[in-house]
């Protein structure tokens, strides 16, 4: 079993590679980004206890394709 820091690393490098992969995408398809952006609301959190927080996770979608548009230089 990996420990937490290893899923931690694993959890960051694949953010990355998904990240610039998805500005790279975008740079050959245009609107990529837009299309994202308007799933967002179809997001939902699977945790059955109290921690389930749908807004939390959409909240944290809209920080990752804001980040993606400053990153892509638009």
């Amino acid at each position: 079993m990996a420990s937490g820091a290893e899923a931690r690393h694993r959890e960051l490098a694949t953010e990355h590679m998904l990240f610039w992969t998805l500005i790279y995408v975008e740079k050959q398809f245009p609107g990529l980004f837009e299309h994202l952006e308007g799933s967002i609301e179809h997001l939902g959190d699977h945790a059955d206890d109290d921690t389930k927080d749908d807004e939390a996770v959409r909240e944290v979608a809209r920080r990752f394709v804001q980040g993606l548009r400053r990153s892509a230089g638009g």
